[in-house]
């Protein structure tokens, strides 16, 4: 049996240098071209993570130096009852959106896909995706004027049909619903489109095959659109996932007193702790729960729908 000497390890290491150093060399443009993008990234990014991270084992003070108290900021924040609360409103809702705007957007793009008038077709792709340019002031708005117990959409559409009127956002039944069918309102449009383009990338002659056979616009949809949008749909629940436990803005702008109790989600724990209260330390350990539990979240969901296995 063959044993390699140092001399020969050394000579490997320095080949695999020299190799490096020559295409570095040979690619310098690109690398130039990244840098700016690695030193961004390092200063608005990590930076202030590694900072926050440090933050989170200390007791911020208004005045004087914070002083190190290790994991005791994860422990509080762990036997926190409101935590736990916002947590599983967090779970319900993130999961809700995840749910219903996954399935959402494919009935979307698959029945447009099939509409054969094109400017009635451009003219809908259009009207859906406009919500998502809206910023959450303005889908909140949009929302409390058309569940207004007084003039509200809804509710005159109610009244018409004899029924009582409901005051939507007033109340712990209705609450999480809203913020679910607001979510999904908001982005079905700009999902569509991204399946829209997956559908349009499919081979024709697979439809074509398939309407030789006999099949069905059903059949056609049910045996060869929806499994050639897989792989989309992977990307797609991969990018909602890492979004599950950062619900924020929404939550900020369309709850009030009186379902906070049901609404209010682990960003709305974190923002009361960190700058209404100015526990800082506390704030940042939650932050940091919250990253791990989507990083675990992400994983596991990587894993299920075997992302990895292309």
């Amino acid at each position: 049996m063959n044993f390699m000497k140092e001399g020969d390890f050394m000579e490997i290491s320095q080949n695999k240098k020299r190799e490096t150093v020559k295409l570095v060399k040979k690619h310098y443009s690109l690398y130039l071209m990244i840098l700016p993008v690695i030193v961004f990234m390092a200063i608005f990014s990590y930076f202030p993570l590694i900072r926050g991270f440090i933050m989170s084992l200390q007791e911020t003070r208004l005045l004087g130096d914070s002083e190190f108290v290790g994991l005791a900021n994860y422990i509080d924040v762990l036997q926190d009852h409101f935590f736990w609360q916002s947590m599983v409103n967090t779970l319900i809702i993130g999961g809700g959106i995840l749910a219903f705007g996954f399935i959402a957007p494919i009935i979307t793009a698959v029945a447009l896909n099939e509409v054969q008038n094109l400017f009635f077709k451009k003219i809908t792709q259009t009207v859906i995706y406009l919500p998502h340019l809206f910023s959450w002031v303005i889908i909140g708005g949009i929302w409390i004027f058309m569940l207004s117990p007084n003039g509200g959409l809804v509710n005159e559409v109610l009244l018409f049909f004899g029924r009582n009127e409901i005051h939507f956002f007033a109340s712990l039944r209705y609450a999480r619903g809203i913020m679910i069918s607001s979510s999904v309102w908001r982005d079905m449009g700009y999902s569509s489109i991204i399946y829209l383009a997956a559908i349009a990338a499919i081979n024709p002659t697979l439809y074509e095959a398939a309407r030789m056979d006999g099949a069905t616009k059903w059949q056609e949809i049910t045996k060869i659109t929806i499994p050639q949008l897989f792989p989309t749909m992977q990307v797609v629940i991969l990018l909602n996932m890492m979004g599950i436990l950062r619900i924020f803005d929404q939550i900020f702008v369309m709850r009030n007193p009186a379902i906070a109790r049901n609404v209010n989600v682990l960003m709305i724990y974190t923002f009361e702790r960190g700058i209404l209260h100015f526990q800082m330390g506390i704030a940042t350990a939650a932050s940091f729960l919250v990253i791990a539990a989507t990083i675990v979240l992400v994983f596991l969901s990587r894993k299920i729908i075997k992302y990895d296995a292309e």
